[in-house]
């Protein structure tokens, strides 16, 4: 049988990327709290993908002992900082490597 495949809005294709990585690192049970934080504090699907990595690598060192939601959610604040300052870094370094 073969499958077909429906093209979907950019939104949708957006947010299922998103999700890959929340399933691919464990906490897709944890998508809807992580949205609520990136777009409460103003962030994008860039930086809330790169910071969903970080926060997997920190799981993988220091798993949460209790409450695993609260520990998320500090865990993935913090995260997101350092994803935007990540990503502007490497912006700019491309920007001045280009001239």
């Amino acid at each position: 049988m073969i499958e077909q495949s429906i093209p979907l809005n950019d939104a949708r294709q957006d947010r299922r990327k998103l999700e890959d990585f929340f399933i691919t690192t464990g906490f897709y049970d944890l998508l809807p709290l992580a949205l609520k934080v990136a777009v409460s504090l103003g962030y994008n699907q860039t930086e809330m993908i790169e910071a969903i990595c970080k926060a997997s690598d920190k799981c993988n060192h220091y798993p949460p002992t209790k409450n695993r939601t609260a520990w998320f959610r500090k865990v993935f604040e913090e995260k997101l900082r350092e994803a935007r300052g990540d990503i502007l870094t490497y912006k700019a370094r491309m920007k001045y490597l280009k001239k």
